[in-house]
């Protein structure tokens, strides 16, 4: 079974840092590009192909926009093991909130999980772009992905959850 790519390889997109900053569905305020709601932007990617892509140890790298999908399935599982600790839909949904707006770590710092697959910002504008990018991607996976991780009656999704403790490409955030 190959790994999936994204499909959002678009020949005009901005890329910052190597990543694409490409449209998305999205209501929090950032530097992404508006889509319109018929659209499978890049959130609805990470999470359509998480549980496929997290059992991959390789991701061939194959344009901008499969930089910005391995950061995000990195990012989702990060959720899921901060999920997995959390009973409550409400609780759940706190600590993803707080994940989120935390400001993320650009490439060319010390502690950049994807130092090799990722290149380092040329100036301090681009780190500053990509973080406020990431931040918004963050923000709305996060509430994106408890609608799926949490049933209607608030229980957690255990078929998601099975997914917390696998590392993809053995790297975390």
């Amino acid at each position: 079974m190959p790994v999936y790519h994204s499909q959002q390889q678009e020949e005009g997109a901005r890329v910052v840092c190597g990543c694409a900053i490409v449209p998305v569905k999205t209501t929090v305020r950032g530097p992404a590009p508006p889509a319109s709601s018929d659209f499978e932007d890049v959130v609805d990617e990470t999470i359509n192909y998480f549980r496929a892509n997290v059992m991959f140890r390789n991701f061939e790298i194959k344009g901008a926009a499969d930089r910005t999908l391995v950061y995000l399935t990195l990012y989702t599982a990060k959720c899921l093991s901060v999920l997995a600790t959390c009973p409550s839909k409400a609780d759940g949904s706190r600590k993803i909130f707080s994940l989120g707006v935390e400001t993320p770590v650009a490439p060319g710092e010390g502690s950049f999980p994807l130092s090799g697959f990722i290149p380092n910002a040329s100036s301090r504008e681009e780190a500053d772009l990509w973080k406020s990018y990431f931040r918004q991607l963050r923000e709305e996976l996060g509430s994106r992905l408890l609608t799926r991780v949490y049933n209607a009656d608030g229980t957690l999704n255990k078929w998601w959850l099975s997914f917390s403790k696998r590392k993809f490409m053995n790297k975390s955030l």
